[in-house]
């Protein structure tokens, strides 16, 4: 067998990269990931602590879903963490292992330090920084950044644009290479429209890493 179909073989099995993360001052716990059955993740892919990985999520090459640092990290169910992604977290506890609670969003009544909705898609070199927080049906483009941020349900940022310290409402878009730093700014973000070019692209997105997780879980 080659070292190519024996690394597909094992995509469902225990990994070296999917592991626990150390005890630091700011993070006494340690976590080991928590991955669905249905959820692939790509051996050259690394999943490090408290990152809880929902039903059909598929993580590409060189991901780094890291929460050593601040935690924890939920990617909720069919959402997508394309190749080069980065995800991140300031420190969300003092050393006393109080939380920071302005470095925490919630979710259903639950804190995370990043929290990355349903039907998500974080493409290929996307950061995702925490504290963040990605709405369902969000299509976060190449080379995007959220930092600090809360972004809305049926969003786009297209490509190299980034939101840094703001809350973007639901269904805007962020122009490619601008970059959102001020609630006014966010707030007047134009409306996804019909015929906004990428009105369907987040759609389209998730189906084929939807497809490309089943069918590499299958081999």
């Amino acid at each position: 067998m080659s070292e190519f179909s024996e690394s597909r073989r094992k995509f469902n099995e225990p990994a070296s990269n999917i592991m626990q993360n150390p005890s630091i001052s700011c993070n006494r716990q340690c976590s080991t990931p928590e991955i669905d059955e249905s959820a692939c993740i790509h051996p050259m892919a690394a999943i490090i602590g408290d990152v809880t990985i929902g039903p059909k999520v598929m993580v590409s090459p060189y991901a780094c879903i890291r929460a050593d640092e601040g935690t924890p990290f939920l990617i909720d169910e069919m959402s997508n963490v394309q190749d080069g992604v980065v995800i991140h977290a300031l420190e969300a506890a003092d050393q006393q292992g109080n939380p920071i609670e302005e470095r925490l969003v919630e979710y259903e009544g639950n804190k995370y330090a990043v929290y990355v909705g349903k039907r998500v898609s974080l493409a290929h070199q996307s950061q995702v920084h925490g504290p963040a927080y990605i709405g369902d049906d969000t299509f976060i483009a190449m080379q995007s950044l959220v930092f600090n941020a809360r972004v809305g349900k049926g969003c786009v940022l297209e490509p190299k644009s980034g939101v840094i310290g703001v809350s973007i409402p639901d269904g805007r878009y962020v122009p490619a290479g601008v970059v959102i730093t001020d609630q006014k700014s966010a707030d007047s973000l134009p409306e996804i429209y019909d015929g906004y070019p990428y009105i369907n692209t987040n759609k389209a997105v998730v189906k084929v890493n939807i497809d490309l997780a089943e069918g590499y879980m299958r081999e």
